[in-house]
């Protein structure tokens, strides 16, 4: 059975690894750099999760809030521990680490191409936004967005 726990800077690299193996992953070249998670994770140093068996990084949640709502980002499991109950365990330990922080509700984007997790969150209970639009807007042209063919 998978540990799951707190991420720490420690697991990037296994982390990063995970996310170069699960195929349509978009990741950013600063925001997902070992620097960017690593300002993230000081900002937010109790609400990500990782899911580890045997050494391994099999799973993860980036989460963090702006002390009103909580964002999962990158919410990810290696495709052949899916369907053991992994992301589900990791989303409720993220979500109590909100909890514990007095944040009342939680937010994430999923892209409308990826069956597999809108499924999941379908599955799990969340519900689908369909009443807004989602826009962003990069301020740094460096922090180039890439898609893991993997």
């Amino acid at each position: 059975m998978a540990d799951i726990r707190i991420m720490t800077i420690e697991d990037y690299e296994g982390v990063h690894d995970l996310w170069m193996s699960i195929k349509g992953f978009s990741i950013r070249s600063l925001d997902d750099s070992f620097e960017g998670v690593k300002k993230f994770l000081e900002r937010n140093p109790d609400t990500s999760i990782v899911a580890e068996q045997d050494g391994e990084i099999i799973g993860a949640i980036l989460c963090g809030h702006d002390g009103r709502r909580g964002t999962f980002y990158h919410v990810c499991v290696k495709k052949e521990h899916r369907m053991k109950g992994i992301g589900k365990s990791m989303v409720v330990k993220a979500m109590n680490a909100l909890k514990k922080e007095k944040i009342n509700k939680v937010a994430l984007i999923a892209f409308t191409r990826n069956d597999v997790g809108n499924a999941f969150w379908k599955c799990i209970g969340w519900k689908q936004r369909t009443d807004l639009n989602y826009y962003d807007f990069s301020l740094n042209s460096e922090n180039i967005e890439r898609f893991v063919e993997a």
